[in-house]
């Protein structure tokens, strides 16, 4: 056995449908298409959510709600989080690219404080945002907030 004998087996390579060769081949005529209409023709292409000619569901419902292109996400982290967080990574200092790092955040996503669960370290903290209740707990405690 070398190269110039090798041959895939019998059964897996099948020759392609020549369509639109001629009556004999067996796909003349219509191509495989079917007889008029749209799709028969070519360069045909249906546009997204046509239905047909019926009236599409896009447009049957109304229209409601409102987004605000000028809203910013954040991701909220609250303090009995933060509190596991400096304990299982030994660090007094939370910082964005330690949440990053540490796959906490993903990178574009901004990080704000919340105020739920309670504190017993002192942490210094650097976020994009942090609120009212969070802050106090967070110096009330020693620690220092800084906002990006």
């Amino acid at each position: 056995m070398d190269l110039s004998n090798l041959k895939p087996a019998v059964g897996s390579t099948q020759s392609r449908k020549r369509i639109g060769r001629g009556q004999g081949s067996g796909y003349g005529g219509t191509s495989t298409r079917g007889h008029k209409g749209a799709k028969s023709r070519s360069g045909y292409s249906r546009k997204v959510g046509f239905e047909g000619g019926q009236m599409p569901l896009y447009r049957l419902l109304p229209k409601f709600g409102f987004h605000n292109i000028n809203r910013i996400d954040y991701v909220g982290i609250n303090i009995d989080t933060l509190e596991k967080i400096a304990e299982r990574f030994n660090t007094k200092d939370i910082t964005v690219e330690l949440l990053q790092e540490k796959h906490i955040v993903s990178k574009n996503e901004k990080v704000k404080i919340l105020g739920r669960g309670e504190l017993n370290s002192v942490l210094n903290v650097t976020v994009h945002a942090i609120s009212k209740n969070a802050k106090s707990i967070i110096e009330s405690k020693g620690g220092v907030v800084t906002i990006i």
